[in-house]
């Protein structure tokens, strides 16, 4: 029965390490390009590191171009001293939404207050990572761009739903996959009680032989 329990804690411990990998990992996701005038938007940025255990870190600058326009303006920094707004327009407007007490930084989402018509067009995102190794370190600058339309009314574009099933489906891969490893845990439980079970009734059988042996040689000394 130990043997059994302590097989059941193995076998829900690997299950719950598998699914904090899976919530852990990084997935580079494409933002989302429609605002509604009047209300908040999150501007995505991502970019995960290709190998995880290598230290790093990161300092993030967001740029704007609205319609119409040639140039790129400055509008935000993001590194160990915290946010900075560079530009008029977007004061007390942006909110970091990106990775927290961390400076290994792989979100580097942001989040507008108050969209206006005014916000409509191209936005790039750089990421300034130095990736750390034992005797050198290496400099890399990663570039995201979002083409942002702001409307006056939402619209359920093929993207957002895509990307909702998308999300249906990875939920119930993950519950069937969760469904699989306990069918197999019970399984090795269950083989693990029969062969105990088995080796219960042998060394019983191989007792009681013993003892009839035992009477049969005293039997024949009394004699």
């Amino acid at each position: 029965m130990k043997g059994k329990l302590h097989l059941l804690f193995f076998c829900l411990l690997y299950t719950m390490i598998a699914v904090y990998q899976c919530r852990g990992a990084c997935a580079e996701v494409d933002s989302d390009t429609e605002a509604v005038a009047g209300k908040g938007f999150k501007l995505g940025c991502i970019s995960c590191k290709r190998r995880s255990e290598v230290e790093a870190t990161a300092t993030v600058e967001w740029y704007f171009r609205a319609k119409g326009e040639a140039d790129f303006v400055h509008i935000y920094s993001y590194n160990e001293d915290g946010p900075t707004i560079e530009h008029d327009n977007f004061m007390d407007r942006v909110d970091w939404n990106g990775s927290k007490r961390s400076n290994d930084i792989q979100d580097a989402s942001i989040y507008l207050l108050n969209v206006t018509f005014n916000d409509s067009g191209t936005y790039r995102c750089f990421f300034n990572r130095i990736l750390i190794y034992a005797n050198y370190e290496y400099e890399t600058r990663i570039d995201k761009v979002v083409h942002l339309t702001v409307v006056a009314k939402a619209t359920r574009g093929t993207a957002s739903i895509v990307s909702e099933v998308m999300m249906y489906v990875s939920i119930i891969g993950l519950q069937v996959w969760l469904l699989i490893e306990m069918i197999y845990c019970y399984r090795k439980i269950a083989a693990a009680g029969e062969e105990a079970l088995r080796e219960a009734a042998n060394a019983e059988y191989l007792a009681i032989a013993s003892e009839s042996k035992d009477n049969c040689t005293g039997v024949q000394v009394g004699e």
